[in-house]
């Protein structure tokens, strides 16, 4: 066996060998921080349904995505998997950055500057903060507004 030369052996101790306990600490392998070893991606899906969630969580926002995508996400709902959570939400994510647009349904009465307002500021510190992306733009487009008298379109309320 060759001997490694002195500089190039993997730093490795055993602490406690003068107390006779020989524990021994891992070998350190490698450069730099752990942490900075690989990369981590985001899904599109993983962003959308932040977003999403954030949202919803405006009082004023009524629903996500027009009445079409409604309809057929209550549909997609009742099938295993599915997931209201990405309905109206699309996002581009790249390597450090992500762009949103949102569909939103608002509901009558509600300011909709303000409410677009807030819903931009919930969707851009939860997806910031939750996945460390920066968030450029984040698009919302007014598609509906839900009067008081008016029933929802998706086949929810009405399949059991």
């Amino acid at each position: 066996m060759t001997e490694m030369p002195e500089r190039n052996r993997p730093e490795t101790t055993i602490e406690g060998a003068a107390e006779g306990t020989g524990t021994r600490r891992p070998t350190r392998r490698g450069g730099g921080d752990p942490a900075t070893r690989g990369r981590t991606t985001i899904a599109d899906g993983v962003v959308e349904k932040i977003a999403g969630l954030a949202a919803r969580d405006v009082p004023g926002v009524h629903a996500l995505g027009s009445s079409l995508s409604r309809t057929f996400g209550a549909v997609r709902d009742r099938v295993p998997g599915g997931s209201r959570a990405t309905r109206g939400v699309k996002a581009e994510v790249g390597e450090v950055q992500t762009a949103l647009d949102l569909e939103i349904v608002v509901d009558y009465g509600v300011a909709i500057a303000r409410l677009a307002r807030e819903v931009r500021e919930n969707v851009i510190a939860a997806v910031e903060r939750m996945t460390g992306l920066e968030v450029v733009e984040a698009n919302i487009a007014v598609v509906d507004v839900k009067l008081p008298d008016e029933e929802d379109l998706e086949l929810e309320s009405r399949l059991q």
